[in-house]
């Protein structure tokens, strides 16, 4: 009976020292650090949300072995993978990177992948406006209440 609780004391204490890395990624595994990523960008602001998701890949596609990659990423902050992302944008930049050649600075590029993301958003919500128009016209139809021409 003694045992009880100093074990529920014990389970308490390990999950309050786990809800403590939550702002962190979790590098155990790929899938785990994917999913650490998703949660962070979903706490994030827009802006920093873009920023942080740009560093992420970034860093992935610089590091291409998962074991090395992951031990870069583990316990991370988003601020520490920007800080990061930015220090691989001006190393490539530097070195002349193609598809860096485009943008004047990393700010530059954040920016103009803010904007895309924007369009996309909202072209999207245009198209899922056109579904709900279509369904309404098929019910109509499907009623037998269909616009007379």
């Amino acid at each position: 009976m003694k045992k009880l609780p100093a074990l529920l004391l014990i389970l308490s204490c390990t999950s309050l020292i786990a809800c403590g890395k939550s702002q962190e990624i979790n590098g155990h595994n790929t899938s785990t650090a994917y999913r650490s990523v998703k949660g962070l960008k979903n706490r994030l602001s827009p802006e920093t949300r873009i920023e942080f998701e740009v560093s992420f890949w970034t860093l992935r596609d610089s590091i291409k072995d998962d074991k090395e990659f992951l031990k870069v990423v583990d316990g991370k902050k988003p601020e520490e993978i920007i800080v990061l992302g930015k220090e691989i944008y001006q190393q490539r930049k530097a070195s002349g990177f193609a598809d860096y050649e485009k943008y004047a600075s990393w700010e530059d590029m954040i920016s103009k992948f803010g904007k895309e993301r924007v369009d996309q958003d909202n072209h999207k919500n245009k198209e899922e406006g056109q579904d709900k128009n279509y369904e309404k016209l098929y019910k109509s139809y499907e009623l037998g209440s269909a616009p007379k021409r």
